[in-house]
């Protein structure tokens, strides 16, 4: 396709308009997809769902919280997963020559 004799009004629509196709084509071809796939297991006696578990996806992104590890002796409410970067308040207790294992709850 050659696009170099559009205008820049034309361009500018073409711009707008590809993103939302794009999405659309991409849902279909996922539609079309998960047939072809519980065809192809249904065929051998299975379901998508025995295969690779019911909301696996929706289970992993689900956000759920994480049971804190450490606490704080002196001040319960400040606690910590472990995950990420240690806060402040575990970085002063070992810089003041306490031990993670201290913590641990």
């Amino acid at each position: 396709m050659d696009i170099s004799n559009l205008s820049l009004a034309q361009l500018k629509e073409l711009e707008r308009l590809i993103p939302k196709e794009i999405r659309r084509r991409e849902a279909e071809e996922k539609a079309r997809v998960r047939k072809e796939l519980e065809a192809f297991v249904q065929a051998r006696g299975f379901s998508l769902e025995e295969l690779i578990g019911a909301g696996v996806a929706e289970k992993s992104r689900s956000g759920g919280k994480v049971a804190p590890k450490y606490r704080h002796p002196q001040q319960p409410s400040l606690e910590w997963t472990g995950r990420g970067r240690q806060p402040k308040w575990v970085e002063a207790w070992i810089a003041q020559g306490g031990s993670l294992d201290q913590l641990r709850i």
